[in-house]
């Protein structure tokens, strides 16, 4: 393996949504904890993902109603709170956040002289997203959706970030979070993946027959890495 790639979205950084929609909750008496905020998010993210491929990488105007009211029914919440909260929320400001451990598995693989990339489906905001967590000076090559006008699962995104790098899809890696522009896109050029599921299988329960590896997190990362490295040394 001599390149990684890496999606951004819940693989790199992730929103302090949780905590800020705990508020919203509590402000009208509504107790919720932040592992059921944050199981409620994980559902609706992988509904969306399945149901309407693409949808969460466009603007928050084309999906904010119905992906908040997917939310409120997995927690719970629907009925005579639903509109007051969706009008909260959606006036509610979060930022994006690196993970604990993105920087410090970033700089493990640099310093394993394994080349590091992104391969996004993000809007004009992801280098500065990128720069305000400390990403950026981590990246050898980044590859943006929204630059290019190609959208993964597209191979033409993947193509390009292999191209750009100069080097074989065989000898390359992705990881993210969503199956269905991650995984697959990947696999069309030949490139093996590995997909960031939190929750083990809850959300994804359509995969289980599929070939796939899944990790928690990035942190998760490097002893995968080093069980392959000892198991090709023999």
């Amino acid at each position: 393996m001599e390149y990684i790639w890496f999606d951004l979205g819940y693989t790199l950084v992730y929103l302090n949504r949780e905590e800020k929609f705990q508020e919203v909750l509590q402000a009208h008496g509504i107790n919720r904890s932040i592992e059921e905020i944050k199981l409620a998010y994980h559902l609706a993210d992988k509904y969306f993902m399945r149901e309407h491929p693409g949808l969460l990488g466009k603007d928050r105007k084309y999906y904010a109603e119905q992906y908040q009211a997917k939310l409120n029914s997995y927690l719970g919440v629907i009925g005579m709170f639903d509109k007051d909260i969706r009008n909260i929320q959606a006036k509610t400001t979060v930022s994006w956040r690196a993970f604990p451990d993105t920087i410090r598995t970033l700089q493990e693989l640099k310093r394993m002289g394994i080349g590091v990339g992104l391969i996004s489906n993000w809007n004009d905001t992801a280098r500065q997203v990128l720069q305000e967590n400390n990403i950026f000076p981590l990246l050898d090559h980044v590859v943006i959706s929204s630059e290019l006008q190609i959208e993964k699962p597209d191979r033409r995104i993947f193509e390009h970030a292999i191209e750009l790098a100069g080097i074989s899809p065989e000898r390359s890696l992705y990881i993210g979070d969503n199956y269905y522009d991650d995984v697959v896109g990947s696999r069309k050029v030949g490139m093996d993946s590995i997909l960031i599921n939190p929750f083990d299988w809850i959300g994804i329960e359509e995969l289980a027959s599929e070939d796939v590896t899944i990790i928690s997190n990035v942190k998760e990362l490097l002893p995968v890495l080093e069980k392959q490295l000892v198991a090709f040394r023999g």
